[in-house]
């Protein structure tokens, strides 16, 4: 170990892949999840895997979004949870454990960042290292989000290891390569993780790529499953690692401890069987280092613009990051591209039908003795919603990038009809994921969307709505980088999606504000939108952001009710600030960083998160947002039905019961505009079953 780890590092890694180099071998690296099957079973899995042949120990920390996993980790992941496995102190009470019966192997916490930053990263660096772990691999924190915990590794003596894939450019690999300290964790594929039939046939090519910037070890990980491919892989790096073939053996064993241990014993004999070097290049020629000063920290400057206030960010996979590098050049090359933005004009006038009409609500009006109406209806754009705006506008982004495959996410079905739609109009393969209860209760624009051209895809993980469905379109993002393009539907996720669709979603702000202008001759006092990612909102909102006499009031869905904890989306009312899909925003979770079930009669609002840029409007108190339940919105839908002859969609409704009650508050000289997000069509069957109508 080299003299300069002075710092407190324990050497265990070191070590490890000292010993395997000793005997000619590959460091054979294993991963379980930590509370899986039970929390119980976990000490004496770990030191099955030891007393095995496992040189190094990767424990999985169980979260409820595990984007960049297969379904066999994915389920893993769900049982542990189910099973009362949900904190990392947990995690390492099962680690410190097996340290107390004899487990020596170095261990490393893997897992999603949510429940890092939920614990307090210097808390949980000073944990892991009295518990016994001796470093990290956090899937979704690049090194420009990953300052803080490449300090804390450093204070405490633990390794920081990063990730690189096939997809990670050379210039990146030496950055990534600068901020390493004992070993590097090479993905061998873009794609979840999970057995697959044979190696990728460039993984020779990318493990000399890699070397050319390190002489640290080298670990290669994903879809390695039989002792043949452990040689393969052992043949060409320092270190292969395994997963879920060992995972799958503990769901196939029996049920008591015994006999998960038996199944673990000889899956992990059988595979490390493969690990003889009998033709190794690129070994490594250093066995541990302290990581270059300050290299996190200055590539973490790059990310200033990438964040609202402390909102935002690129919180992603490393397969990814060449795919965000990609679209944010190319959306800064066209954004304020004169022929761009006429092309964007063209489509919204000839195609969509804008600029869509914004008229007084007179009946309204009347009915509520107060503050005037008007009404945006972006209800009469074409395909029924708000959707089709940030559809066009991506989807040429996509044919500019060159990708030919697109892919989205929808919960109530506006964004994946939008989709479809824009996408027979131009040419572009469609595939849309949409939660399998979503797709029941919104049957008529799955076959909207089918009838499009579409594949709709129901995810039937989680709760099966509109977060698991943005999880497995991420997961097919990350096998099908190369050629397909996200188009994402709401103001959520990593940087730049929140500006893509703010900027795309902003022509609903700009045309209000010069409609009421021309017919109120003023700005109007509020603008009102219903709030779920916020896509619609942020769209209405943008352009009066600095016009500090118009309020900004966002509407999210109470679901059954906020005030005895029932299940609701009201983030921003009730959420705390924490890490989903992506980006830094608030969310509805647990204490430990676990997503919390999500409830609304509008599938539209229903998701536990909501995009940064409304996070910061929030904190910084620009706007201001509240929750109606679904009984109010059940209420606001009639009266819009009822009073103006128009039947709107649910999410819109609970934006039409808010300002009937604030209009009510309010002088006759106040003006309300309520952004009319969406019409209502999709919703009538699921309405009319709430009224007991067969329809």
């Amino acid at each position: 170990m080299s003299s300069s780890m002075a710092r407190g590092y324990n050497g265990r890694i070191e070590a490890a892949f000292a010993a395997a180099k000793d005997r000619g071998e590959a460091a054979f690296v294993t991963f379980v999840t930590a509370g899986f099957p039970t929390k119980e079973d976990t000490p004496a899995i770990l030191l099955a895997l030891q007393n095995s042949g496992s040189a190094l120990i990767e424990l999985g920390i169980p979260y409820t979004d595990p984007q960049a996993d297969g379904a066999t980790i994915q389920k893993t992941n769900q049982v542990a949870i189910r099973n009362g496995t949900s904190s990392i102190s947990q995690c390492l009470q099962m680690l410190q454990s097996a340290r107390s019966q004899g487990l020596t192997v170095p261990v490393v916490l893997m897992g999603y960042y949510n429940p890092f930053f939920q614990m307090g990263i210097n808390e949980m660096c000073a944990e892991a290292k009295e518990y016994g772990a001796d470093g990290f691999i956090v899937v979704d924190l690049p090194p420009e989000e990953g300052a803080e915990l490449a300090l804390a590794c450093n204070k405490y003596g633990l390794s920081n290891i990063p990730l690189i894939a096939p997809t990670t450019t050379d210039a990146r690999i030496g950055h990534l390569a600068k901020t390493a300290s004992t070993f590097l964790y090479c993905v061998s594929t873009t794609g979840v993780t999970g057995a697959r039939a044979e190696l990728p046939a460039d993984l020779s090519e990318f493990i000399e790529r890699v070397r050319k910037y390190t002489d640290l070890p080298l670990a290669v990980g994903f879809g390695i499953s039989t002792p043949d491919m452990v040689q393969s892989v052992a043949n060409r790096a320092d270190g292969v690692v395994v997963g879920s073939a060992i995972l799958k053996a503990i769901q196939e064993a029996g049920e008591t401890t015994e006999e998960k241990v038996a199944a673990v014993t000889k899956i992990v004999t059988d595979l490390s069987s493969g690990l003889k070097q009998t033709g190794a290049l690129n070994q490594a020629a250093s066995l541990g280092r302290v990581p270059e000063d300050g290299v996190s920290e200055e590539i973490g400057k790059l990310n200033a613009n990438k964040r609202f206030g402390k909102f935002g960010g690129q919180f992603i996979p490393e397969t990814l990051s060449e795919a965000f590098r990609e679209i944010e050049a190319e959306y800064e090359k066209i954004k304020d591209d004169p022929d761009f933005l006429a092309e964007l004009d063209v489509y919204r006038r000839d195609f969509v039908g804008g600029p869509t009409p914004l008229h007084k609500a007179e009946r309204l009006t009347e009915m509520c003795g107060g503050a005037t109406i008007w009404l945006k209806r972006e209800d009469l754009a074409h395909t029924g919603a708000h959707k089709i705006n940030n559809a066009i506008g991506q989807a040429l982004l996509a044919k500019k990038i060159g990708k030919p495959r697109i892919i989205a996410e929808t919960g109530a079905g506006q964004h994946g009809v939008a989709t479809a739609t824009v996408c027979a109009k131009l040419g572009l393969d469609c595939t849309v994921y949409m939660g399998a209860v979503d797709c029941e209760r919104q049957k008529l624009n799955v076959f909207r969307m089918n009838t499009l051209g579409a594949k709709v895809v129901p995810v039937k993980e989680g709760q099966a709505t509109l977060k698991d469905a943005i999880n497995e379109a991420m997961r097919d993002w990350v096998t099908n980088v190369r050629d397909t393009h996200y188009l994402i539907g709401s103001a959520v996720g990593p940087h730049p999606f929140p500006t893509i669709v703010r900027d795309f979603q902003s022509v609903m702000g700009r045309e209000m504000r010069a409609q009421m202008l021309e017919k109120a001759g003023k700005l109007p006092d509020v603008v009102i939108a219903c709030v779920g990612g916020g896509s619609n909102a942020i769209g209405a909102f943008h352009p009066f952001v600095e016009d500090k006499t118009v309020e900004l009031h966002g509407v999210e869905a109470a679901g059954h009710g906020i005030d005895k904890h029932e299940q609701h989306c009201a983030t921003l009312t009730k959420g705390t600030p924490g890490v989903l899909q992506g980006a830094l925003t608030y969310v509805i979770q647990e204490k430990s960083g676990q997503t919390l079930n999500t409830h609304s009669v509008s599938a539209g609002l229903d998701y536990p998160g909501v995009g940064p840029e409304h996070a910061f409007l929030k904190d910084s108190g620009r706007a201001f947002y509240t929750a109606v339940t679904d009984d109010e919105a059940l209420e606001g839908f009639k009266m819009m039905c009822e009073y103006e002859g128009i039947i709107p969609a649910l999410e819109t409704s609970h934006a039409i019961y808010y300002a009937i009650q604030l209009a009510k508050t309010l002088p006759k000289d106040k003006d309300i505009v309520i952004n009319m997000s969406g019409r209502g069509d999709k919703d009538m069957p699921q309405i009319a079953r709430i009224m007991g109508v067969q329809v």
